[in-house]
C-alpha cells in the first residue's frame, strides 16, 4: 500500500512542539549511529527527515554546514525556531530537490521507514552524496513493537502498528552499495500502557500505512494494560533498529 505522504507529514507536524519530549528512541538510535560511524568531521551535512532538528543543531556544534530536509513543513518551523540549520528544505526523501554531490555526509536517523521503496530512498541520498563522502541511516525492521501488537491482539483484529520492512529485504534493497549494516535491538520502559501509546503519539508515529488510528477508549486502555506484557511492573516497546553506512565512490 502506497504510503500516504501528506497525512505522515500532518501526524509528525501535529507532534512537532511535543517531540523533544518523546524522542528517547531517537536519540539512542543517533547515538548508536554515531558510534557505527565513527568520529568524523564532515564539511558540509544534509540532515534528511531532520524532524525539529536536534542532530541537525549536533551537527552544526561541530562545525558543520547543514542543510535540514523535512517532508512536514511544521517540524522545520520548529527547526527553524531553534536556530537548527543554516538552510531548511522542504522535501521528500524519494525525490529530494536537492543538487547531486552536496554533501560529505547524509545522514538520516529513523525516517526512511515513512518511504514507500526503500531503495529509491537510499537512491536519493546517495545520489546527494559526494564521492568520498558518508552516507549513514538508520530505519525499523520486522518485529518491532511485538509488546503493542501482542496487547491490541487481545483487544481487536485491527492493524494498530505499521509493519516494518524485513530484515532481508532491507538488505535486499540496499544490494549494489557497498554498506556495512547491522541490526540492533532497542527496549524503552513506561509506567504504565497510557504513557507508552504517549511516546509513540508524542513523535508523531501513530499514522498508520494502512490509515488513521482509531480512537482509544477507556475501556480499551484498560484491556490493553491488561494484556501488556509486562516486565517487572514496567511496560516495555521494543524496537528493532536497522543502521546503515554506505561512503560513496
Amino acid at each position: 500500500m502506497p504510503v500516504n505522504k501528506q497525512a505522515v507529514a500532518a501526524a509528525f507536524g501535529r507532534a512537532a512542539q511535543s517531540y523533544a519530549r518523546h524522542d528517547e528512541l531517537q536519540r539512542l538510535s543517533a547515538d548508536s549511529l554515531l558510534m557505527h560511524l565513527g568520529g568524523i568531521a564532515p564539511a558540509r551535512v544534509l540532515d534528511a527527515g531532520c524532524g525539529p532538528g536536534a542532530m541537525s543543531r549536533y551537527w552544526r556544534e561541530k562545525g558543520s554546514d547543514v542543510t535540514a530536509l523535512d517532508l512536514s513543513a511544521t517540524m522545520l518551523d520548529e527547526a527553524r525556531r531553534q536556530h537548527s540549520a543554516s538552510r531548511y528544505v522542504a522535501g521528500d526523501i524519494e525525490a529530494m530537490p536537492l543538487d547531486d554531490a552536496q554533501f560529505s555526509l547524509v545522514w538520516s536517523n529513523l525516517a526512511v521507514q515513512w518511504c514507500d521503496d526503500l531503495h529509491q530512498a537510499i537512491s536519493e541520498l546517495y545520489r546527494a552524496t559526494q564521492p568520498g563522502g558518508c552516507l549513514a541511516f538508520t530505519t525499523l525492521a520486522e518485529a518491532s513493537l511485538p509488546e503493542l501488537n501482542q496487547a491490541w491482539r487481545a483487544v481487536d483484529a485491527l492493524p494498530h502498528a505499521n509493519r516494518f520492512l524485513s530484515v532481508d529485504a532491507i538488505e535486499q534493497a540496499l544490494q549494489g552499495w557497498q554498506v556495512r549494516c547491522g541490526v540492533e535491538s532497542m527496549t524503552l520502559y513506561f509506567d504504565d500502557a497510557a504513557s507508552a501509546l504517549r511516546s509513540l503519539k508524542g513523535i508523531g508515529a501513530t499514522h498508520l500505512h494502512a490509515g488513521r488510528q482509531r480512537g482509544l477508549t477507556r475501556g480499551k486502555l484498560q484491556r490493553l494494560e491488561l494484556a501488556w506484557p509486562q516486565q517487572q511492573g514496567k511496560f516495555p516497546l521494543t524496537y528493532q533498529l536497522f543502521w546503515g553506512v554506505i561512503t560513496r565512490d
